[in-house]
């Protein structure tokens, strides 16, 4: 589904390289309907169909929610593997930078939306975790040109922390099982709040010294003008 014809490739006859990645020649030949992308399209689709099952019958019935919980672990589950196919064979495309994240954020934002329109979660877990979503996104922007902040441990033990939490409240659960997504929900929170407080200042720095940089640049340049 990856490979490029050698015609494609400048006639040169390039294979992919052991391992399955793709030479230099066909990278650029990535192609929009690539199997990274597909799984993000197969992610968007799911948000939908999740939230049509989540509140199906009332949106208390376990058949309904077990269901709509197997839409949900799907989706976290395509979400694992599109980003590291399309690095790792160099699928990345202008679409599926834009439609990853989109899609990440629809299936979780969908979830907690209901689940706190049901009752089942307090609105301010779904504004804290959301809002922080928003926060980040905005931040990107604001440093965009200086560089970019790559994904810490922290950030990747949130996101897991997130869908477990949210997957056990989409379940029906009682007894034990209850009382131990909530503290699990906990965590996610805290760990969400940790991680955007870590994020902004990292944005700080970074647009801080990518400013310090640009006016000894700015500065160099003048010198050699004067001279």
């Amino acid at each position: 589904m990856t490979g490029v014809p050698a015609s494609a490739s400048g006639g040169s006859g390039a294979q992919p390289v052991r391992g399955g990645k793709l030479g230099a020649a066909a990278v650029n030949q990535a192609s929009l309907w690539n199997v990274a992308n597909l799984l993000t399209m197969v992610r968007l689709l799911l948000v939908p169909g999740f939230v049509m099952l989540l509140l199906g019958n009332g949106g208390y019935d376990p058949a309904w929610r077990s269901f709509a919980w197997a839409a949900f672990a799907v989706a976290m589950i395509t979400d694992l593997f599109d980003g590291h196919l399309a690095r790792t064979y160099n699928l990345v495309t202008d679409f599926g930078k834009i439609a990853d994240p989109i899609a990440d954020k629809a299936i979780m934002g969908a979830a907690l939306i209901c689940l706190s329109w049901l009752g089942d979660l307090p609105w301010w877990v779904t504004g804290v975790i959301l809002g922080r979503e928003l926060g980040i996104t905005l931040l990107r922007f604001w440093v965009i040109r200086y560089g970019v902040i790559p994904a810490s441990r922290g950030g990747k033990m949130k996101t897991l922390a997130q869908g477990t939490a949210v997957g056990m409240y989409v379940l029906a659960l009682t007894g034990p099982l209850a009382t131990l997504r909530f503290w699990v929900m906990a965590v996610a929170v805290v760990l969400t709040v940790v991680t955007g407080l870590d994020y902004v200042k990292q944005a700080v720095v970074l647009r801080r010294q990518g400013m310090a940089e640009a006016r000894e640049s700015a500065a160099e340049a003048a010198e050699e003008a004067a001279k």
